[in-house]
């Protein structure tokens, strides 16, 4: 294909293999999702935006997520979490997470919760009351609050 009155040919070309894109994801032609690509622009820009705003964007957590389950669970059991409790369970995770555990058991005074540490994720709750008895499996740490 020829532009204008220029003497080179250009060939049609969607996308460079190997390019990253402005935004720094790149789509997975299997699936059509955005990866995010981890590479030295990512990293720079992280710290430059982070410098800018006066963080460390690495260091900011993210806030726990409740599964489906967990949320029903929850729901079932009238099991509610304040503010203030939130905030702690949010420190036992990060604690956990210092440590290197996974999957954690969290306990707090009016309950137990199974956390994904690593997806900041609670996968189930139980009230105290149902603590009797039980046996916790899948995990690799417990904090208690």
């Amino acid at each position: 294909m020829k532009l204008g009155n220029s003497p080179f040919l250009y060939p049609q070309v969607s996308s460079v293999p190997g390019a990253n894109s402005p935004s720094g994801l790149e789509s997975d032609r299997r699936s059509g999702s955005k990866v995010e690509s981890s590479g030295e622009f990512g990293r720079v820009f992280e710290q430059t935006l982070g410098q800018e705003l006066g963080h460390d964007l690495s260091q900011i957590k993210q806030p726990l997520k409740f599964s489906a389950h967990a949320s029903q669970r929850l729901s079932d059991r009238r099991i509610q979490l304040s503010a203030e409790t939130m905030a702690k369970i949010s420190d036992a995770v990060d604690r956990a997470d210092a440590k290197g555990v996974e999957e954690s058991l969290v306990l707090t005074p009016d309950a137990a919760l199974i956390v994904s540490v690593k997806n900041r994720t609670v996968i189930t709750a139980l009230d105290r009351a149902a603590l009797q008895g039980n046996v916790f499996t899948n995990i690799d740490g417990a904090v208690i609050v």
